[in-house]
């Protein structure tokens, strides 16, 4: 697993989300595997709020960076996060 130290430490909290099984039943997937995606779309979207690196949600997630910037396209969210909209501005001006 690519979880660093600092996280391992840290990990003693949970979230527990209450849902109805047929939710889940109906995107076709197990309870497990519904329980992964909702972890994965909430990292996705702190990443994409800029709340968390991408390092930190790939260590979360056990995957590695670069795997968890590849999977970003399958949410539809950039890589590639400004930092304010002004830059995003200048980004596109410099283009």
């Amino acid at each position: 697993m690519f979880l660093s130290s600092k996280f391992k430490e840290v990990m003693a909290a949970t979230i527990e989300i209450s849902y109805p099984e047929s939710l889940a039943l109906s995107l076709k997937m197990g309870s497990k595997e519904f329980e992964k995606e909702i972890k994965t779309l909430s990292l996705v979207k702190l990443y994409e709020l800029g709340k968390v690196s991408s390092g930190a949600a790939a260590g979360l997630l056990g995957l590695t960076r670069l795997e968890f910037l590849e999977s970003l396209a399958e949410y539809r969210v950039s890589f590639l996060q400004p930092e304010s909209d002004e830059d995003l501005v200048s980004d596109f001006s410099n283009a």
